[in-house]
């Protein structure tokens, strides 16, 4: 019974399977970037031929859109009793 009132413990609640994954999507990510010098591009503009222009293009819109999103939510907040009668 005194296992009903412990709260369930998941696989990520560990800080150091978060950090495999963070490493892991960072070797993902490098090897993508690397593998940008092994295929022939067939680019519409010329900075798609840049090497790694797909990965640096998306980082800087991904740190983009925090960066507005941060800005929106100054902009957007409410209370927390705003909708409350």
């Amino acid at each position: 019974m005194a296992e009903d009132n412990r709260e369930k413990k998941y696989w990520l609640d560990d800080p150091g399977n978060a950090t495999k994954i963070f490493r892991a999507v960072c070797a993902l990510s490098a090897i993508a970037f690397a593998a940008d010098a092994f295929y022939h591009k067939h680019a519409y503009f010329e900075a798609e031929e840049w090497f790694g222009f797909y990965g640096v293009f998306s980082f800087v819109a991904c740190v983009g859109l925090v960066l507005a999103a941060k800005l929106l939510r100054k902009i957007l907040f409410r209370p927390e009793d705003y909708y409350d009668d």
